[in-house]
């Protein structure tokens, strides 16, 4: 399978499919920003993504960018095993976590920056 889509589940809800690469995720980038539009908050259940690799990770995370610049929430599902790993090993998945779970993803910190859940440290 080297296709990939993207099926209209209705109320925001949308199922991914086939793979995830370089040559797929360009066609459902442009599907997506006409489907997605206007809907308050998206759901992804992408447990029918075949496979995946660094270009469907990418995919994700546009659309958290894409979401984020619209004021939509977007929330992941069956989030393929494949795509998890790359996640942990680009050191993003605390950003997928959080569309994961529902919560509006976090904008990564600055090299020394306390974040939301790591408070600044004092010095005596």
């Amino acid at each position: 399978m080297s296709d990939a889509r993207i099926e209209v589940l209705g109320a925001g809800r949308f199922r991914i499919g086939g793979v995830l690469n370089a040559v797929t995720v360009v066609g459902l980038l442009k599907q997506s920003r006409e489907r997605f539009a206007g809907a308050p908050r998206i759901e992804l259940d992408l447990g029918a993504v075949a496979e995946s690799d660094s270009a469907g990770l990418a995919l994700l995370l546009e659309w958290l960018r894409l979401a984020r610049h619209a004021n939509q929430q977007i929330h992941y599902v069956n989030m393929p095993a494949q795509i998890s790993a790359l996640a942990r090993i680009s050191e993003v998945d605390d950003l997928l976590a959080a569309a994961g779970s529902g919560g509006a993803p976090q904008v990564p910190q600055a090299a020394g920056e306390p974040t939301p859940l790591t408070p600044k440290t004092q010095t005596a």
